[in-house]
Formats: structure tokens, sequence, C-alpha cells
């Protein structure tokens, strides 16, 4: 049921900035069976340093018996452009010179993004998504999406996201890239330049990802005695060093660009006039202590989306919150089904 598979497109793909990609490769992969009406998608957009296999990083929401059931649903998910799991990214070689683009890939933006999504979308046979589902910078995807292509979304559910992101949240990606750019090795051209100065833009992140209280009640220290490594200083370390095992530092400079581009309103006249393109039944859901994208961001968006709902819930998890509360999660997108009179499983488009 869970298999992983390569989408490529092989024309000229122009870029929203002018700038174009020789064609591109796109990592996705699936879950359950899509059916003969080809109307049970689940299609989930991921967040900046995750990968296309959801099962990964959100299994709670998928599985047998879960809230998304492979007996019932297909569940996709394309890795996005720029990253460093499959997709063509800075580290993938130039058909043009036969070399990795290193500093040379251009930046993307959301919609460069959501297009390539569509262009698999259309190569599977894909007419309508049942339910479109992320968080974060997939939750900006998500709604450009959902703006981009209002007949072929039926349910959009964003979470812990926005339409446009905030100056505070540039500031922090902005500061994160100041880190890159201090390594010594981030000018040259190999794959593992400015991977130290990553690991501390990620102990940056995660400083907006988390919350006061996610660090006094994992953090907090058992002795009044110390006086220095304390429990909250190696977790810092422990969390910019797992990230360089995974990550590259080519792909996160491009990513927190693309997030920093994020504005729905951008050759659309006006925000508002943005979102009254959204045409699918719509739950924006935040997290009380997300002070990298705060509440009032999801309330804005409930206000000017028709059909939308709106959910707050509490987690001392801070922005991670809508990765960690899994059965909170599950519950309030059953609701937001059950309120908008439809099952997971409906194919009634």
């Amino acid at each position: 049921m869970h298999k992983e598979d390569k989408f490529h497109y092989t024309e000229i793909f122009k870029l929203e900035s002018g700038k174009t990609l020789p064609g591109f490769q796109l990592h996705y992969t699936t879950f359950g069976t899509l059916n003969e009406a080809r109307d049970n998608v689940i299609w989930v957009c991921h967040a900046l340093t995750a990968n296309s296999n959801f099962l990964d990083w959100w299994e709670g929401l998928f599985g047998k018996e879960r809230l998304y059931d492979p007996d019932k649903h297909f569940v996709i998910c394309a890795n996005m452009l720029g990253s460093c799991y499959g997709s063509t990214g800075p580290l993938s070689i130039n058909p043009e010179n036969k070399k990795p683009y290193y500093h040379d890939f251009p930046q993307l933006t959301n919609r460069d993004m959501v297009r390539a999504f569509d262009l698999l979308r259309q190569a599977l046979g894909i007419a309508h998504i049942h339910t479109l589902i992320g968080g974060s910078l997939g939750g900006q995807h998500a709604l450009e999406w959902a703006i981009m292509q209002p007949e072929r979304i039926k349910h959009l559910i964003q979470l812990c996201s926005n339409a446009q992101h905030s100056p505070w949240g540039i500031a922090f990606n902005e500061s994160q890239r100041m880190s890159i750019a201090q390594d010594p090795s981030w000018q040259k051209d190999e794959a593992e330049a400015g991977m130290q100065g990553m690991a501390t833009a990620r102990s940056i992140a995660l400083l907006s990802y988390r919350h006061y209280r996610t660090y006094q009640k994992t953090q907090s220290e058992t002795s009044n005695e110390k006086l220095d490594h304390y429990k909250a200083s190696s977790y810092q370390q422990y969390q910019g060093e797992k990230l360089v095992r995974r990550f590259n530092a080519f792909s996160y400079w491009v990513l927190s660009k693309t997030m920093d581009s994020h504005n729905v309103a951008r050759e659309r006249g006006s925000m508002k006039a943005a979102l009254s393109q959204v045409k699918a039944r719509s739950l924006f859901l935040g997290v009380s202590t997300d002070i990298l994208f705060p509440v009032s961001e999801q309330q804005f968006l409930a206000e000017h989306v028709a059909n939308a709902q709106l959910c707050i819930i509490d987690s001392d998890y801070g922005h991670d919150g809508f990765l960690i509360e899994i059965s909170t999660l599950t519950d309030k997108i059953m609701r937001f089904y059950e309120k908008a009179k439809l099952k997971p499983a409906i194919t009634d488009f």
C-alpha cells in the first residue's frame, strides 16, 4: 500500500521570477488505493524540512482505523521542489552543464511549487482532491493551490499557517540564513557547504517552533547546583546536529526564502480578492502557543474565506503542536467533516 515513485517533467518550467528550470523531478509517496471514481484523494503538503513520506513524521493521522485509512483513501504527498529528499533542488545536476546547481539554483515561490504539484496531479489522472491538508510551509502551499485551482479542491485543511508570511517570520528566517552565511564553508560549491551554520540556524528555528512552556516542561533542571552544561543547551546542540545529519544548507536557504515570499495577494489585487477565490470547505487550525504563526493569522483566514471553520487548540508545544497533538487534531478534523455534513470517504464530486 505504501509506495514511493518519481515524476519527471521534461519541458522548460518557467518560474514566477522569470527564470527557468530545464525540467524537474518530484519524488512522491502514496498510501492506499485510488478508487474507481478517482475521488478518494487526500493530498498532503509537507513542512520545510520534511519529506514526502508522511508516515515518517505524521503517522498518527494515517493507517488502519485512523483518520485517513488506506482501505478508504488514496493519500499522496510530493516532496517540494528545492528540497533534498529526491525532488529537483540545489544538489541536483543541472542538465545544461552536468554540474550540481549549488548557489546557482533559482529562487522558488510557493506558486512555482504548487504548479509542479499540479503537473503531477494531471499526470496521475486525478481530477479532484477530496482533502488538501498541510501545515506551516505546507499550509501555505495548500492555500495557494486552493486559490489557483478552486474547482479541484473539495476540502482545505490548513494548520498553523497564513495568507502572507509576516515580518516576524521573515526576520526569523533571515536570522537563520545569516547563521548559514557566517559559516566559512558557505561560499564553496560543495554538498557540505554551510552545514555548521545550518546547525545554528536550526537552533534559532526551534525557538520559534516551540514555546516557553515547552522548555519549562522538557528542559528544566532537577538540580539547583548547576553552573554549566544545562539540559536546554545540550538540547539546542542536539537539534542542530540532528538536522545536519538529514538535511542540506542549500535547500534550507532556498526553502526559507520561498516561505518569505508567500503572499496570496500578489498580482491578485488584494488579499480579500485572493481569498474570495477559495471554494473548498475550509478548516483553519491554529495552536494557542504558536509564536511563529500566531492564531490571529488563522482568525484572519477564517474571516475572509467563505465556508470556513476556525479551530484553536491549546498545547505546550507551540507551532510544532500540529505535528504532536495527534489525538486532538484527529478529533478536530472529524468535527470539521461532521459540521460540513460530510465524512472523509465521501465521493460526491
